[in-house]
């Protein structure tokens, strides 16, 4: 058995709860983990240490093809409804408009989408309010001690705690650092609303690689105007200062081309900002437990592909892997090391990881194949925005001449 210091619990004759799984973690992995698993009459538990989600600033909109993967889960009718649709949106590039999208991405608010799982979740599902204090793990079955008192005992136990170090480290498992500081995220609202707005919704790449910017994405949430911007910059250096302090000065220096179309960046409220760094991790091939989700691996929200790889975890786990453990006895490292080499699991965690270098290196690599990179890339771009000023001024060429 294994305990968190400064637990202080000493539980009592406490008649401990049976489950099949217990899931230690009540985020976006571990509720709808939960939500599937109870959907399908598994017994479960799930642990979080606070009742309600608090405020966070992580990510805030997706795309067609993640809600696709909450609709294969039969998730869609609970989390569509706490999200804001847009279907208009401005791609700016190189100081110009580059292309209008007309495809469908949602907004949303994190905690709001944690919230609204957890209070759909199966009746025979509820959120267990503790933290972990003691757990110990084997072959054939786990045991959690809660701050509470409480005992959990299940044939499997699913870490899905996000950055939190307390489970892990208790479990024995260690996050392994790839990339420190990695990346910036910097989150605010604009006091301008959105039917004041002159877009629906603009992404704006920046234009100078010495900026360390990738792109500026403006989107509603609601009745808000909500902007998050991606870089490559460190949370205590003199740059971000200088936002934190004056985040509408340097908007309207570093994207002058919408500035005045989203109100001159006026901001309301104040700057969150997120330092990401890109992790792995080691030691997790053990009995009786699996780490899904961030709690597994972290990558960089500037392509986007993190809700990707935590629901694809979260698809495996219910509809192949765990069925299967359940079908006979134990719960031996060889079972659990089936979904850390699953195929599927592998090429989400691989393309995430290559796709956080990628967008890195694309934005600020100073070598000569990155610079040739955005030369290259940059110069299509132009034509292609040149060409398409020709077509509206009548001047592109008819077929057939010479």
């Amino acid at each position: 058995m294994t305990s968190i210091k400064g637990s202080g619990v000493n539980p009592a004759e406490t008649v401990p709860t049976e489950v099949d799984v217990a899931i230690v973690g009540a985020g976006l992995a571990g509720t709808t983990l939960a939500t599937v698993l109870g959907n399908v009459g598994r017994k479960v538990a799930l642990v979080d240490p606070h009742r309600t989600h608090p405020d966070e600033f992580r990510a805030e909109k997706l795309g067609t093809d993640q809600t696709h993967l909450f609709e294969k889960l039969g998730l869609d009718a609970i989390v569509l409804p706490l999200m804001t649709p847009m279907d208009d949106i401005h791609v700016f590039r190189l100081g110009q408009l580059f292309a209008r999208e007309r495809r469908v991405e949602y907004g949303f608010s994190y905690g709001a989408l944690i919230n609204g799982l957890r209070a759909a979740l199966p009746p025979q599902v509820p959120v267990t309010v503790g933290k972990v204090a003691e757990i110990m793990t084997g072959p054939d079955k786990q045991r959690l001690v809660l701050n509470t008192g409480a005992i959990i005992e299940a044939r499997l136990v699913v870490v899905a705690t996000g950055h939190s170090e307390a489970v892990r480290r208790a479990v024995g498992v260690r996050r392994i650092e790839e990339s420190k500081g990695h990346s910036l995220s910097i989150g605010f609202d604009l006091a301008t609303p959105p039917d004041e707005c002159a877009y629906q919704a603009v992404t704006c790449f920046a234009r100078r690689p010495e900026d360390r910017i990738a792109y500026l994405s403006v989107f509603p949430i609601n009745g808000v105007m909500r902007g998050n911007m991606f870089g490559y910059r460190e949370a205590g250096e003199p740059w971000t200062k200088a936002f934190r302090k004056d985040p509408q000065k340097m908007l309207c220096e570093m994207m002058p081309e919408i500035a005045a179309q989203c109100g001159n960046f006026k901001i309301s409220g104040p700057v969150d900002i997120r330092p990401i760094d890109l992790t792995r991790t080691e030691g997790h091939r053990r009995d009786g437990v699996v780490f899904v989700g961030d709690a597994f691996c972290t990558t960089d929200p500037t392509p986007g592909v993190g809700i990707v790889r935590v629901m694809t975890d979260v698809d495996q786990l219910h509809s192949v892997h765990i069925p299967r453990w359940l079908e006979t006895p134990g719960m031996a490292a060889d079972k659990i090391c089936a979904f850390y080499d699953d195929p599927v699991k592998i090429a989400a965690d691989e393309d995430g990881m290559r796709v956080s270098h990628y967008a890195r290196a694309i934005t600020t690599g100073t070598g000569l194949e990155w610079r040739f990179r955005r030369l290259r890339n940059n110069t299509a771009r132009q034509l292609m925005i040149i060409g398409r000023k020709m077509g509206h001024l009548g001047l592109r060429r008819e077929p057939g001449m010479a």
